[in-house]
């Protein structure tokens, strides 16, 4: 296990780890904890009761979060040579075809955080799925970034959508803003995402849905949530 700076274990001596607190409480310490010289992000991590071996009880979907993520997402849009102009004017960083496809193929260039594309390119975009796929980029249409409607899909990414899903552990991790944004909005985000996550429980799952929640800031240690408290969060 790696060594915990001064820091970090200052933190994490200044309140008690093994006790469940309020959202509110929660994030009181993480804001008292985040001691970067950086804007460090607030992530929300849950321990859900499905198993994500089977796919009627894998967890995944999209959120456009109430006051964003505070980070700027460079986008790639796989798009027709006729609609390229129509994504840089949506605010796409990168728009294009083939030649893109090339560059990351040739060049294994990956410097962008979301890839969406049109329909009619993914026989493009599966080309370099293996480069793609590893790194989480690859386009996919319940994520809404496999869509003809471009414009809609990067004003979304823009303005904060996030993707939640389990992975092998059941676990999911969600980035939820900055520390700058305050416990008020923090708290409407989390609030919106946890909502998300109950309304997408799998029929098939059985038992407690939600097993634990955790909230940490980039470099600070993690402060517990009651789940049961974290379900009267949920908006009804």
């Amino acid at each position: 296990m790696a060594k915990r700076g001064k820091k970090y274990l200052e933190s994490k001596n200044s309140y008690n780890s093994t006790q469940e607190y309020e959202l509110n409480d929660a994030l009181e310490i993480v804001e008292e904890s985040a001691k970067a010289n950086f804007d460090e992000t607030v992530e929300l991590h849950l321990k859900l009761g499905v198993d994500s071996r089977h796919a009627d009880q894998q967890v995944r979907g999209t959120i456009v979060l109430p006051h964003g993520t505070g980070k700027e997402q460079k986008i790639l849009a796989f798009v027709k040579e006729d609609r390229i102009q129509e994504a840089l004017d949506a605010g796409a960083d990168f728009a294009g075809g083939d030649e893109l496809a090339e560059r990351i193929q040739n060049e294994n260039w990956l410097d962008f955080d979301v890839v969406i594309a049109t329909p009619d390119m993914m026989a493009t975009v599966g080309k370099i799925g293996r480069i793609l796929g590893p790194q989480g980029l690859m386009p996919n249409p319940k994520t809404g970034t496999v869509t003809m409607d471009v414009k809609q899909a990067i004003e979304e990414i823009k303005a904060g959508k996030v993707e939640y899903r389990t992975d092998k552990a059941n676990l999911i991790h969600v980035p939820t803003g900055k520390i700058s944004f305050g416990q008020e909005k923090l708290a409407e985000n989390i609030r919106a995402l946890l909502t998300a996550v109950v309304k997408a429980k799998p029929a098939s799952s059985k038992g407690r849905y939600i097993r634990s929640v955790t909230v940490t800031s980039t470099m600070g240690p993690g402060v517990k949530l009651s789940p049961q408290r974290v379900m009267d969060l949920v908006e009804k």
